[in-house]
């Protein structure tokens, strides 16, 4: 009988406690790995797997915040009839009240709601519920799960049993997480791993299920977020041009024909009493203006005021309801009297809600345009792919062209010369060169061949290519900087509090002033407090007093506050994706216009991180390739780029690199910042810096001490080796500045940054590359967390910092810093602890997100000055402060038209920065570098 798993995983960890060495660790390995698969896979709660590794023996400990930590999701909805700061700012509140939710982000530029919530607490469906229950239509995006989402269109004769029959059926398949059928639309979406199954599969399971009665594809794109966009637009247009309709002969009947003696007598005739054929036309046309076409509002204030909160529907709402119906009762009491002479506002009611929708209208239009880098960068995607099928043999035998939505993992594509890579891959067979400068922003077309990783979305320059898929949908490397776009777009800038702060109050204090304006005039006409002779001869002081409350009331609605600051963020991280600089967020594009001082890393930052081994000196009788033989067997176990270069180097020395076979290692052990130790052929080898040397109790000798000297004076790094505990030899390593290095410091000292050098690297060589570009300040042979510590001296100096680093070693240092650059060729952790990633590797774009930075925050200041310029110059004209000198009054329908132009000229002023071009200086200077090269 078979030994039980875990007895056998016990058996080998009992043989490690009590003779440590490598056979056992290496024969504890597979059982421990198997043991741990089988009781995750058997026990899916953590607590049930504790329990079970503790009836084994071991103690057994969960970490809870690091699983708390990895089961928050974050979670998109797309929210449908939010109108101005006060919507957002109410279901924002709604959102974080919810028990699981971690964080809320509400954002009215982009109508959408990023939350982040545990989903064991809540779900996203119940957080959708949270949305409407405010009022609000919400419309799931994605969930955040490890899983990916797709929508298909299925034809045919589709009643309820064959629905549950094709839905039953996905369901089944192996990494379908979830199936929703919307049998009215046709529609049914699927939540699926991508590494078990496809839309391909989907759709050949449907059309079985269907015997032929169904046909399956994707569902048209244009039915997504898109879609309902352009369903906003139209319903503003179609409302306002309905209303334009009853409008346009109101605004005539009230301020043009009575002007003409002819029409005026028509309109003047009497129909009951004292009521005229003007005021019936008015009230009769104006009325499908208030009540049907102007429904929103009264749908939108009802949903406001009900949740305890007030918006721009609550003034449009109040300001022509006011208008309306005290128009009615003059016209009813026209009717019922024989000498009230009537005074209707009909005009303002319809003009004001006319002019309200145009400026809806406009300013919809123009937030479409906000988001037009996002749309540029998901049509890299090419429509179809062709699909290469193999027989068992692995000949090509089949190739047709799908739609590029239907590649699943592990497909193989064919991509032809000038064509478009469908998905993410690596090549397994053909070699040609790949465009990638859409994505990485690298100039040069990159040479690919068997092995090498393609990107989606990149441009085959020449030669076929066979790709096998790796990942696909949102996993893709365009798809994640797409969502980093968005994220950066949903994200508030600190300044945006100011706006949130007013719009808690304004409405309320709006309203209020209003009525004191009101009342205030009102109070002047009843004691006399100004003369009769102020007032037109067709009203009276309630009547005047009435006209001036509404115009206050409409013209100082804040919609153009809340969109001052995220209107202008949406663009410039859109206009910063375009230029290969990713902003992750409003909290990053503003602190980088603060910034006065850089710290750069060296290897990789200032220069091109590429080393390569220009000089060796060798202290004893040795034959070269056999120095070096010993020291790439050694290197060849470090990820450092320096241990890289000297491996790459070797190959130089070898014949048949194929059936090559590198001597065998033991002990190997790598020093952090210092290099690395081992056991070859029996020889103990350290190869590292001057400080490894001291602490491994290795001599330096004076010779080996003037080669150091030399090559840091070159600006070459030493790399001392010493087998036996003696020096053998000395490499000299150079990392060559990247272009344009020298001329990019001078640029920053020309915008007052200081820029200062931190690297692990030696002092001299540090020195020397710090004097090559112009950089004064330098701190060398620094450790990880030295770097982060030099970061916050300088914050503590009063200093806005940016760090730029590419490496693990940089990573603390860039959480540290008020705003951390990361290399885009640089490691995923350093690009993950980033707020700006430089996508292009290029040090210009420091320069360009400084730049970007502070043009954008130009861009908000200018914002707030239109938008709260209408409000204090607006307001006091509207509640009549110029009519005692010059009897101007601002009708209400004109200061709605006020209103409307306030919104849409942010709006406007952000839409600017679509033609942000970076600095001259640095177009100058990528010439130079070309005409160089």
């Amino acid at each position: 009988m078979a030994e039980p798993l875990q007895a056998v995983f016990c058996r080998h960890v009992r043989d490690i406690l009590l003779c440590p060495s490598k056979d056992a660790v290496s024969r504890v390995l597979a059982p421990a790995c198997t043991f741990f698969s089988w009781l995750t896979k058997e026990t899916k709660d953590e607590e049930q797997i504790g329990e079970t590794i503790e009836d084994v023996g071991f103690k057994a400990t969960l970490f809870q915040e690091d699983l708390q930590e990895k089961s928050i999701l974050t979670c998109r909805l797309h929210i449908k009839g939010m109108t101005c700061t006060s919507c957002s700012l109410t279901v924002e509140s709604a959102l974080q009240s919810v028990p699981g939710v971690k964080r809320a982000v509400v954002a009215l530029a982009t109508e959408e709601a990023e939350i982040r919530y545990d989903p064991k607490t809540v779900t996203a469906v119940q957080l959708m519920h949270v949305v409407e229950e405010t009022g609000f239509e919400a419309m799931l995006i994605s969930t955040g799960e490890d899983i990916n989402r797709i929508h298909l269109k299925v034809d045919g004769v589709l009643d309820e049993k064959l629905a549950d029959m094709v839905k039953t059926s996905l369901e089944a398949l192996p990494g379908v997480e979830d199936a929703t059928f919307d049998i009215t639309l046709h529609k049914i979406t699927l939540s699926y791993k991508t590494d078990q199954t496809g839309p391909r599969n989907f759709i050949e399971v449907m059309e079985s299920v269907g015997a032929g009665r169904l046909n399956a594809s994707i569902f048209p794109e244009e039915q997504g977020r898109e879609m309902n966009r352009r369903n906003e637009i139209k319903q503003y247009f179609y409302s306002f041009l309905w209303s334009l309709l009853f409008t346009i002969p109101v605004f005539l009947t009230s301020m043009v024909f009575m002007y003409i003696p002819w029409t005026k007598r028509g309109l003047d005739k009497k129909v009951v009493n004292m009521l005229t054929i003007g005021e019936l036309l008015r009230w009769i046309l104006s009325t499908p203006v208030q009540f049907v076409i102007g429904r929103r509002f009264y749908t939108g204030a009802y949903k406001a005021l009900r949740h305890g909160s007030a918006n721009m529907d609550v003034l449009i709402a109040l300001g022509t309801n006011t208008a309306y119906f005290y128009s009615v009762y003059s016209v009813i009491r026209a009717a019922t009297s024989k000498n009230f002479m009537g005074l209707d506002f009909f005009e303002t009611s319809s003009m004001l809600i006319s002019f309200i929708l145009l400026g809806k209208f406009l300013e919809i239009l123009a937030k479409g345009k906000t988001s037009e880098a996002i749309a540029k960068l998901m049509d890299l995607a090419p429509d179809t792919a062709t699909l290469l099928s193999y027989d068992s043999e692995g000949n090509v035998v089949e190739e047709r062209e799908i739609d590029s939505r239907l590649i699943q993992k592990n497909d193989v594509i064919k991509v032809m010369p000038g064509g478009k890579v469908a998905s993410d891959g690596f090549v397994i067979w053909g070699q040609s060169h790949v465009n990638e400068s859409m994505i990485t922003g690298e100039s040069q077309p990159v040479a690919k061949r068997k092995g090498d990783n393609v990107i989606g979305g990149t441009v085959n320059e020449n030669g076929v290519l066979h790709v096998r898929v790796t990942h696909v949908g949102s996993e893709s490397a365009l798809s994640q900087i797409v969502g980093l776009v968005e994220s950066a777009q949903m994200a508030k800038a600190p300044v945006q509090k100011f706006a949130d702060r007013i719009s808690k109050v304004f409405v309320p204090l709006v309203i209020t002033l209003a009525l004191a304006t009101w009342l205030a005039w009102f109070l002047a006409g009843k004691f006399n407090w100004y003369s009769k002779s102020w007032i037109p001869s067709s009203m009276d002081s309630f009547q005047l007093a009435l006209q001036f409350g509404i115009s206050v009331m409409v013209i100082a609605c804040p919609c153009a506050l809340g969109l001052a600051t995220p209107t202008a963020v949406m663009v410039a991280t859109g206009v910063g994706a375009s230029q290969g600089v990713l902003i992750k967020g409003g909290q990053a594009l503003e602190s980088a216009h603060k910034v006065n001082c850089i710290v750069f890393d060296k290897t990789g930052t200032l220069t091109t991180g590429k080393p390569v081994v220009v000089r060796t000196k060798l202290l004893k009788t040795m034959a070269l390739p056999e120095f070096y033989e010993i020291v790439a067997a050694a290197e060849v176990n470090s990820e450092h780029p320096l241990a890289k270069a000297i491996v790459q180097y070797t190959k130089n020395f070898r014949g048949d690199e194929e059936n090559y076979i590198r001597p065998e290692v033991w002990d190997f052990i790598s020093v952090t910042g210092r290099g690395v130790k081992a056991t070859v052929r029996n020889k103990n080898v350290i190869i590292g810096n001057k400080t490894l040397m001291i602490e491994s109790g290795v001599a330096i000798s004076d010779e080996a001490s003037e080669i150091l000297m030399e090559s840091e004076e070159m600006a070459q790094t030493g790399i001392i080796v010493a087998i036996n505990q003696e020096v053998v030899g000395i490499i000299g390593i150079s990392d060559p500045l990247k272009p344009g290095a020298q001329e990019v410091i001078s640029l920053l000292r020309s915008m007052k940054v200081e820029s200062i050098m931190v690297t692990g690297d030696n002092w001299g060589t540090a020195k020397a590359i710090a004097m090559e570009v112009g950089i004064e300040n330098v701190v060398a042979e620094a450790k990880p967390e030295e770097k982060a510590q030099k970061v916050k001296e300088l914050q503590m100096q009063g200093k806005v910092v940016a760090m730029v680093g590419d490496g693990i070693n940089d990573s603390p240092a860039l959480v540290s810093a008020d705003v951390g650059m990361a290399i885009g060729a640089g490691t995923d952790i350093a690009i993950e602890a980033a707020d700006i990633v430089l996508m292009k590797s290029n040090l210009e774009d420091v320069i360009t997100a400084i730049d970007l930075s502070r043009k954008t925050l130009f861009r908000i200041r200018m914002n707030y000055v239109w938008a709260l310029g209408y409000n204090i110059i607006g307001i006091p004209i509207a509640a009549g402060a110029l009519f005692p000198f010059t009897r101007f009054r601002l009708p209400p329908w004109l200061a709605g038209a006020a209103m409307a132009a306030s919104s849409v000229s942010v709006v406007c002023c952000s839409l600017l920065l679509r033609y942000y071009r970076r600095p001259k200086k640095l177009d100058m200077l990528q010439c130079s570098e070309v005409r160089v090269g």
